[in-house]
């Protein structure tokens, strides 16, 4: 039997290949039939976990930032940019060469295994809707088209990755939304990123447009967004998708403490759902009863969206001078729930210029703005395929080309629902 490097035994040159950073992974992969194999199997990913190697790594969809300031801006184009919480480094994706004028804007970010998925948004050039998927694989270093979201084409979907297993079953849910004519939408789909194909899923009870999705406790948790009779008029309800039974539960009237927009909602290793809302970080207890965590930073001037993973909470969003990206984030295993919620100790992200990237007000009606998605890569648990990538569930971008002038003076729809992605390599 070969061995994976010659003169060790598998044991020790496993060691060896986990140690390998993940951005390396493109290069091991490249260079033989056993160390592909070596990388594709789970058990060399709960091996990089257990041994603390593996990191968490958040996702981040932005625009390009403007450094240099013109009396005639250009088109906003958008990327992903990974930031490593371990090391506070910030580095960027390669683009997709189906995608030479950027991810679409709007578009959801799901994060399974070693994939990141892109789905749908709106074409950059025409902002026309798009059922598009592209799958990134951090083993590889390559993108590849996946099967088309089935119909009808739809905008502003909730969207959430379910950790895979051992069996290789990792999938992606996508709910709600509106159509073409801005009908919010009740239907749901599921996406085997494995084997690239879509199934359709009982409809939800309601309507729901601009609506957000976590994973929480195993299930596919659809939040808040409006009918169609009541544009932007954001419920606290919320419903949730048995994987198991394959079934939709009850409608759940009051699950979000405020009708708010952005619904910043993220799931906690410990099981618990949290948010931001207002100035504060607020967490669900037991009985659906809402405690304040923190107050958000100073510094933050709105929060866009958030990313937990191994008892930490990061908070992305808008900052008070200017409207670049800041970052901050809460031990939350050390501060829930807070009695002195303004005593919570936030640790600053220093974010480099270069990937500070405009980020949008969501009472501007413009279009320089940035989706955040991320993701722990390490952190989830129940996803097998850990290694050192993790993403928040959210949405985003990408970088490069030009709108038309005619196009560029239209106003896209004003509101920016932010998705995320999370997910561990």
């Amino acid at each position: 039997m070969e061995d994976l490097i010659p003169g060790l035994t598998d044991d020790v040159a496993r060691e060896c290949l986990a140690r390998v950073p993940f951005n390396a992974f493109p290069t091991l992969f490249s260079v033989c039939k056993l160390w592909r194999q070596e990388l594709r199997d789970p058990t060399f990913h709960r091996f990089r976990k257990s041994t603390g190697i593996a990191q968490p790594v958040v996702v981040v969809v932005q625009s390009m930032p403007d450094i240099a300031e013109s009396a005639r801006p250009g088109p906003v184009v958008y990327r992903l940019v990974i930031f490593e919480p371990a090391t506070g480094v910030w580095s960027s994706l390669p683009p997709s060469p189906d995608l030479p004028f950027g991810l679409p804007l709007f578009c959801r970010l799901a994060a399974v295994g070693t994939e990141l998925v892109v789905v749908g948004g709106w074409e950059p050039r025409n902002w026309a809707t798009t059922d598009k998927v592209h799958v990134y694989d951090f083993l590889t270093g390559e993108w590849r088209r996946g099967s088309p979201l089935p119909d009808p084409l739809r905008s502003f979907f909730a969207c959430a990755a379910m950790p895979g297993s051992d069996k290789g079953c990792r999938v992606v849910y996508v709910a709600g939304g509106h159509d073409e004519n801005k009908n919010a939408l009740r239907s749901a789909f599921a996406y085997d990123v494995t084997g690239d194909s879509w199934k359709p899923l009982p409809d939800m009870a309601r309507d729901r447009d601009e609506c957000c999705a976590v994973i929480l406790r195993g299930k596919f948790l659809v939040l808040s967004g409006y009918s169609t009779e009541a544009q932007g008029m954001f419920s606290r309800s919320a419903e949730a998708f048995d994987v198991t039974a394959g079934s939709w539960g009850p409608v759940e009237e009051a699950v979000l403490e405020k009708e708010a927009w952005p619904v910043t909602c993220v799931a906690g290793e410990d099981g618990r759902m949290y948010q931001c809302t207002g100035r504060e970080v607020i967490v669900q207890l037991e009985g659906g009863v809402w405690a304040t965590v923190a107050e958000l930073p100073g510094e933050m001037k709105l929060a866009l969206n958030a990313v937990a993973w191994e008892g930490k909470l990061m908070v992305m969003g808008l900052g008070r001078s200017g409207d670049s990206l800041v970052a901050n984030i809460l031990d939350i295993k050390a501060t829930t729930p807070m009695p002195t919620p303004a005593s919570a100790s936030w640790r600053k992200v220093e974010v480099p210029l270069e990937y500070r990237g405009r980020l949008l007000d969501p009472a501007d009606d413009d279009v320089s703005h940035t989706w955040i998605g991320a993701a722990p890569q390490e952190g989830n648990k129940g996803d097998e395929m850990c290694s050192d990538v993790s993403f928040p569930q959210t949405t985003a971008s990408s970088f490069d080309p030009t709108h038309p002038a005619s196009i560029m003076s239209t106003k896209p729809a004003k509101r920016l629902t932010p998705s995320h992605a999370l997910t561990p390599l």
